[in-house]
């Protein structure tokens, strides 16, 4: 792995382990992640093959980091306080993306130090075209998992209600923090 990928994964990980400690849901709270993924996009997926069963390969992974992302997303608290929503990922949360993160990573290291032959065996006899099938089908199982967890805590969030007040006058909504 390059610095540059060391660096990328390190850096997702750190958005969850942030949000151990709760902290106002705002729009850098969605900002840092996507652009993170964007760039590793941008940086990693020149195409996406389609050939043999590459088109599978590459939603069986979405379809693993989506169930990530929506899992990691529910199990995120969400709740207003202060006239401000307030977010803090819980354990389970953690375990999901950190399971996410590592799986890929782990792929990645295991094929460049001896597993790359059993890589290509199991792509010959699954008609995988090559490398590129891998390095799309796994950035955008991590793309998917970002957006849909990142989905999921917006959803969730636009149904927080202020907790009740003894005042006579209707409390305001939480809303969600513009500020970076």
């Amino acid at each position: 792995m390059t610095t540059t990928e060391w660096i990328t994964d390190i850096a997702l990980l750190l958005v969850v382990f942030r949000q151990l400690r709760e902290g106002r849901l705002d729009l850098r709270s969605f900002l840092v992640p996507l652009g993170i993924v964007a760039f590793v996009a941008y940086s990693y997926l020149d195409t996406i093959p389609t050939a043999g069963n590459d088109l599978l390969l590459i939603g069986v992974l979405m379809g693993v980091g989506a169930a990530l992302g929506i899992a990691g997303g529910v199990y995120t608290r969400i709740r207003a306080a202060g006239g401000h929503l307030l977010i803090k990922a819980g354990a389970v949360s953690a375990v999901l993306w950190v399971l996410g993160m590592g799986a890929r990573m782990g792929f990645q290291l295991w094929t460049e130090h001896g597993g790359a032959d059993a890589v290509g065996r199991f792509s010959v006899a699954h008609h995988i075209t090559g490398d590129q099938a891998w390095v799309a089908a796994f950035v955008l199982m991590a793309l998917t998992e970002v957006v849909t967890r990142l989905a999921t805590i917006f959803v969730r969030s636009r149904k927080v209600r202020p907790a009740p007040t003894t005042g006579t006058t209707a409390p305001a909504a939480p809303v969600l923090d513009r500020t970076l």
